[in-house]
């Protein structure tokens, strides 16, 4: 087993990456939390098998449990999901010490930790992703959150895990667009925070599309070990380092508010968000056209999209991008390339090259 540790002081924790292990959970969260009896474990329609699994190796090391299964999708990143979820919590009598164990993708995750860091205002919360996406990014960092109509993750809480439990063997099984939507996250950390990542990504990438252990074990853990570095050092976004964790994403949350949740998985999104971002910054002069050239052409190898879709409105687009957290009084801002493996927040990029990315096919 192979273990990544994020220090944050009192709420530190090891991130520990295993292959066909999946009795190891209970032993890990045991360890992790010694005074808790009960857990719900928290699944949707697609993993509920691998969540009864957890739930099993949960009661072997001493928990009594109960199963949460909510809808797959998007769609249940919803305030009326974690009230369902609360009231689970409430009717098997959960304290303080309660674990609340998320079994999934980024959609489990996110309100199975909003519902952990919110219910008797706060439980310890175990991640056990099962999905590339998760693994690399959404189970690491204490984010959690729900949607909203008017936008994605408008209602959220800062909130880390006890610990995170990954087993790449759940990737044999996941579909083949949801682990090349993971991809996308992947690649983002080459190009914000380790060029020699994103080479070791081109040389590899027919072995990482066929989903090679060895191969996984490495992106995963790299992956894990970068953004644990950035989340050391800002971890609820008070200095501006965390921001560039969100590069695409600006791009990205527009093309799911405006396009509908779930039309594109969130992957997918920032793929052609990250796209949008590196020809946004050759247009400002930050970079020249190899860099955007050498992403399209790794993103490609993995089918991931490099374009919005045509006939999303580019109006309703900037105004998505003017309400995104990074915005400042409705200034647009964005995270992009200065050169590979680094990325920096500008505010002076004019709205008419926004609108120019986005209407150039």
């Amino acid at each position: 087993m192979h273990t990544v540790r994020v220090n944050l002081g009192p709420r530190a924790y090891d991130i520990a990456l295993s292959t066909a292990d999946p009795a190891g959970v209970g032993p890990f969260t045991r360890a992790r939390l010694p005074k808790s009896k009960l857990a719900l474990v928290v699944a949707d329609a697609n993993t509920a098998s691998h969540g009864r699994a957890v739930e099993a190796g949960l009661k072997e090391a001493g928990f009594r449990t109960a199963l949460g299964v909510i809808p797959a999708g998007e769609g249940s990143k919803s305030l009326a999901e974690a009230g369902r979820l609360y009231d689970a919590l409430y009717e098997m009598a959960a304290d303080r010490q309660t674990a609340v164990v998320a079994v999934g993708g980024g959609v489990v995750g996110d309100l199975a930790g909003f519902v952990a860091a919110t219910y008797n205002r706060g439980l310890p919360l175990v991640m056990v992703p099962t999905t590339l996406l998760a693994m690399v990014d959404s189970s690491v960092g204490g984010k959690t959150g729900v949607n909203h109509p008017k936008g994605k993750n408008l209602i959220g809480a800062f909130h880390q895990p006890a610990g995170v439990w990954i087993d790449t063997a759940y990737l044999s099984t996941l579909p083949d667009r949801e682990f090349l939507s993971g991809l996308a996250e992947v690649v983002k950390y080459g190009v914000i925070l380790d060029a020699g990542f994103f080479e070791y990504l081109e040389a590899t990438a027919a072995e990482v599309r066929a989903r090679k252990p060895d191969a996984l074990v490495s992106i995963v853990a790299r992956s894990c070990r970068l953004k644990a570095d950035v989340v050391e050092k800002d971890e609820r976004e008070e200095t501006g380092l965390r921001a560039v964790l969100n590069y695409g994403h600006t791009f990205a949350h527009a093309f799911e508010t405006v396009g509908g949740y779930g039309g594109w998985l969130h992957g997918e999104a920032v793929a052609a968000g990250m796209m949008c971002a590196s020809r946004l910054a050759e247009r400002h002069g930050l970079i020249g056209p190899e860099l955007s050239r050498r992403q399209r052409a790794l993103l490609a190898a993995f089918s991931l999209p490099t374009r919005p879709l045509p006939g999303w409105p580019v109006d309703a687009l900037v105004a998505v991008m003017r309400r995104d957290k990074k915005a400042a009084g409705g200034q647009l801002r964005f995270i992009l390339p200065t050169r590979l493996g680094e990325v920096k927040l500008f505010d002076d990029v004019p709205e008419s090259l926004v609108r120019e990315v986005l209407e150039t096919p």
